[in-house]
């Protein structure tokens, strides 16, 4: 469930929006004059252009407003080749509540396999010790159906945590690795 936007994250997009419905349209030139339509035309795209940007940052002020970084907890999730695992799905727990679960499409999978990282969870956690569980489901070894979990003991402080679900093949006993590592 995602929260609602700051109340003046949404006073500023309602203004930005009523900005751009009073711009003087009544300056149109008439049909013969091609570089007044020009010059609309150029308008047009600095105020789209401008919008954009003002959208961007508000994106920035949104994230920084509902996720500061004391108390931000982000995690990650990658693979590499994928020979002896095919991902059907993850699900991610911290502190026995359920904060993500995920169903991967095959286009989704192949992201990953090209190096792709995905933020899988993205939210606030007080200062303290946390466990971070994941649980992976997928085809495994010979096709068959399988489900393995991995946890994390997480000990929060002051500043943003990350945390990378990673997995891996592991060659000498031909079985996926689920690895679990904080970043510094």
């Amino acid at each position: 469930m995602k929260p609602k936007p700051h109340p003046l994250l949404r006073v500023a997009r309602l203004l930005t929006v009523l900005a751009l419905l009073a711009s003087p349209i009544a300056a149109m030139p008439s049909e013969g004059d091609a570089t007044g339509l020009k010059t609309v035309d150029q308008d047009v795209q600095t105020l789209k252009k401008q919008l954009i940007d003002l959208n961007r940052d508000l994106f920035k002020l949104e994230e920084e407003l509902l996720y500061p970084a004391s108390t931000q907890v982000a995690v990650f999730l990658s693979m590499n080749v994928g020979t002896f695992f095919a991902l059907d799905s993850v699900t991610l727990k911290v502190d026995d509540k359920e904060v993500a679960n995920y169903l991967y499409t095959e286009r989704e999978v192949q992201a990953l396999h090209r190096g792709g990282v995905q933020k899988l969870y993205l939210g606030n956690l007080k200062a303290g010790s946390h466990e971070i569980v994941a649980f992976f489901t997928g085809k495994g070894p010979h096709d068959r159906d399988y489900r393995r979990g991995t946890t994390l003991k997480v000990d929060k402080t002051v500043g943003a945590k990350y945390v990378e679900l990673r997995i891996t093949d592991r060659e000498a006993s031909l079985q996926p690795e689920f690895v679990v590592r904080q970043w510094e």
